[in-house]
C-alpha cells in the first residue's frame, strides 16, 4: 500500500508531502489542474522514463520519493532479497532527476539501477488509464489472471514443478545417451588406457615418498663415509678411543693397586664411559649397514620415469593418476553397462512426462471451465459501464507437448469487441483507453487477489455520465476493499463514493504558476463535488445533489 508521496520541483510543483490510507482516494481539480502531474511524478519514481521537462524552472533537480508498507511475502522484497540488498517493513523509493537529463535511482536510500527500480516498481503499482493499462491487459499476463480468477494457483505450482521434473529427467537422458556414445566409441582405448594404469598401479602421494628416498640414496654415499670415520675413531686396534681407553684403564688399575683402593670410583667412571662408547659404535655399525645398500636407487628411478611418462602421457600430474584411473575405471564400466542404465533413464523420464502431460491437462479442463465463467461475469458488468454493445471472451488456444511448458498446455488472451458485428481482437488491440479502463475494472472487480498492489485510474469516467458513472464509482468501491485504489475523475458520481479526497489546485503566486494538493474534510468534499455537479457557479441544488451523492 502506498503510504506516503513526497515531491519537490517536479514541473509545477514546489514541494508536496501526501499521505494516503487505505480504501478508494479520489483526486478532483479542474483541468489543468495537474492531476496529471501526479501521475508523471508516481511513475518517474516507480522506474518511468525520465525527460529534463519535469523539472520545475529554475530548479536545479526534481525529487520524488513513495513510502510503501507491504506485507513481508510481498514480490518487491523478494526482488532486493534476489540482490543482496537490505530493507525494512516501509519500502522507500527515491528519484532524483537533474538538468543534464542524468538520474539516480533509490530503494531504502541503496543506489539502484532504473531497471531494478522499475522491476520493483512493477509489483507495487498498476496505472490504468486513457493512455496507459498496464498488467491485466498485457497478453503476458492473462494466463495467470486467469488462474488467479479460478483459484488455480496451486494445481498451476503443481504443473511446473513436474514440468521441472520432466525436463531435468529429460536432459538427464539425453546428456547421459552423449557421453554413452563417446564411451562406447573409446572402449578400446578406454580398455587399453586401464591396463596400463593397473600394471603402474600408482598411489596416493608415492611421487613424494619415492623422491625423499631418492634423495635419502643419493647422500648415502657422504653419510657412510662420515660414519665410518666414526666408527673408525672409536674402535680402531691401534689408536681408537676404546683401544685409549683401555690402556688407560690399565694405567689406573696399576695406581688403584699401589694405593689400595683409592681410585675405585675413577675406574667405575671409566668403565661406564667404555660401555657407552662400545654400544655406540655397535649402533654406528648397523646403521652403516644399513645405509651401505644402495641398490635400491634403480629401481626407484625406474619407477619415477614411468609414472612421469604416465601421467605426461595424460597431461596430468603423478599426483592426479590414481584419480584418473578410477575416472577411467567408471567410464568403461558405463561403457559396458551403459545401455541398461540408459534404459532406465529414459522410462523414468517417460513416466515424469506422463505425469506433466496429466497434470497439464487437468489443469487445461479446470482453465476451460473457469474462462467460461470469467467470461459470464465480465460481460454482466460491461452494460452498467457504458460498453453494453461489447464483448468479452477469453480465448484459450490448446498447445502440442513439444510447445508445452512450466505453465502448462495453454495459452491464454482476453479478447474483445467493442461494437456488435465486430470481430473479437486481443483487448489491447481493439479497444480505446478508456475502454480498456473499464475493461480491466469488470476484470478486477471479480478477481480473488490478496491487497498487495496498489491500483490507480486516470479519467476512467471519460465519456460517460449519469449512472454510467455510479455504476463505475461503485466498482471502484468494491475493489478498493481488496486494493487501495486511487482515482483521478471528474465525475462527482465517482467521487462520491471516495473514502478520502484530494482536491489538485493551480495557482498564481508572484508571477510563478504552481500546483498543490490538499485533502479535504466533509465540508470541503461536499463543496467540491457540489463545483462538479455545477460547474464554476455552485448552487444550492448543486450542494444537494453532492449531499445526496455522499450520502450526507
Amino acid at each position: 500500500m502506498l503510504t506516503a508521496l513526497a515531491i519537490q520541483h517536479f514541473v509545477l510543483i514546489d514541494n508536496l508531502s501526501l499521505s494516503f490510507d487505505k480504501g478508494l482516494s479520489v483526486f478532483t481539480g479542474e483541468t489543468g489542474a495537474g492531476k496529471s502531474i501526479l501521475l508523471d511524478a508516481l511513475s518517474l519514481v516507480l522506474g518511468a522514463r525520465s525527460e529534463v521537462r519535469f523539472i520545475q524552472k529554475g530548479a536545479s533537480q526534481a525529487v520524488v520519493s513513495a513510502t510503501f508498507s507491504l506485507p513481508k511475502n510481498h514480490a518487491a522484497f523478494k526482488i532486493l532479497d534476489e540482490q543482496g540488498l537490505g530493507h525494512e517493513d516501509d519500502l522507500i523509493l527515491r528519484r532524483t532527476l537533474s538538468q543534464d537529463g542524468k538520474t539516480k535511482a533509490f530503494v531504502c536510500d541503496q543506489p539502484v539501477s532504473v531497471a531494478l527500480l522499475k522491476a520493483i516498481g512493477d509489483t507495487l503499482v498498476e496505472i490504468h488509464g486513457q493512455f496507459a493499462s498496464h498488467s491485466l491487459l498485457n497478453p503476458a499476463t492473462h494466463l495467470d489472471t486467469l488462474d488467479s480468477y479460478g483459484k488455480l494457483e496451486k494445481q498451476a505450482q503443481d504443473v511446473v514443478r513436474a514440468f521441472e521434473k520432466y525436463q531435468q529427467a529429460t536432459q538427464t537422458a539425453l546428456d547421459f545417451e552423449q557421453d554413452l556414445q563417446k564411451q562406447l566409441a573409446e572402449e578400446n582405448f578406454l580398455r587399453a588406457d586401464l591396463e596400463a594404469l593397473d600394471k603402474l598401479n600408482p598411489k596416493e602421494d608415492e611421487e613424494e615418498k619415492l623422491t625423499k628416498r631418492r634423495a635419502e640414496l643419493m647422500n648415502a654415499e657422504h653419510i657412510v663415509e662420515n660414519i665410518q670415520n666414526a666408527c673408525s675413531l672409536l674402535g680402531d686396534e691401534e689408536q681408537g678411543i676404546l683401544r685409549l681407553l683401555n690402556k688407560a684403564e690399565g694405567q689406573l688399575l696399576n695406581a688403584d693397586k699401589i694405593t689400595d683402593g683409592r681410585f675405585e670410583n675413577e675406574l667405575k667412571s671409566l668403565t661406564e664411559a667404555q660401555d657407552v662408547l662400545a654400544d655406540l659404535s655397535s649402533d654406528l655399525e648397523h646403521t652403516l649397514n644399513d645405509l651401505g645398500d644402495t641398490s635400491e636407487l634403480p629401481e626407484i628411478d625406474d619407477r619415477l620415469f614411468a609414472l612421469r611418462d604416465m601421467a605426461r602421457k595424460y597431461r596430468i600430474t603423478i599426483g592426479e593418476l590414481p584419480q584418473f584411473r578410477e575416472e577411467v575405471r567408471q567410464k568403461l564400466a558405463t561403457a559396458e553397462h551403459g545401455t541398461q542404465k540408459l534404459a532406465e533413464l529414459k522410462k523414468e523420464a517417460e513416466e515424469l512426462r506422463q505425469a506433466y502431460v496429466l497434470a497439464a491437462g487437468n489443469l487445461s479442463k479446470e482453465r476451460h471451465k473457469m474462462a467460461d465463467m470469467l467470461d459470464k461475469v465480465v460481460m454482466k458488468e460491461l452494460p452498467d459501464l457504458k460498453l453494453e454493445k461489447a464483448t468479452f471472451k477469453t480465448q484459450i488456444t490448446d498447445l502440442p507437448l513439444d510447445e508445452g511448458g512450466a505453465s502448462g498446455l495453454n495459452q491464454v488472451v482476453f479478447m474483445a469487441a467493442t461494437n456488435k458485428g465486430s470481430d473479437l481482437a486481443p483487448i489491447h488491440k481493439c479497444a480505446s483507453g478508456g475502454e480498456l479502463a473499464r475493461f480491466m475494472l469488470a476484470l478486477k472487480v471479480n478477481l480473488a487477489e490478496d491487497n498487495q498492489t496498489t491500483l490507480i485510474f486516470d479519467e476512467i469516467d471519460t465519456g460517460i455520465s449519469g449512472s454510467t458513472a455510479s455504476a463505475v464509482g461503485e466498482r471502484l468501491a468494491r475493489l478498493a476493499e481488496k486494493h487501495q485504489t486511487l482515482v483521478i475523475t471528474h465525475s462527482p458520481q465517482v467521487a462520491g463514493f471516495g473514502k478520502h479526497h484530494y482536491l489538485v489546485q493551480k495557482s498564481d503566486v508572484d508571477d510563478k504558476t504552481t500546483t498543490s494538493v490538499h485533502r479535504l474534510d466533509r465540508a470541503g468534499r461536499l463543496e467540491e463535488i457540489a463545483r462538479l455537479v455545477s460547474g464554476a457557479i455552485i448552487t444550492d441544488k448543486s450542494r444537494e445533489v453532492a449531499k445526496e451523492l455522499l450520502k450526507v
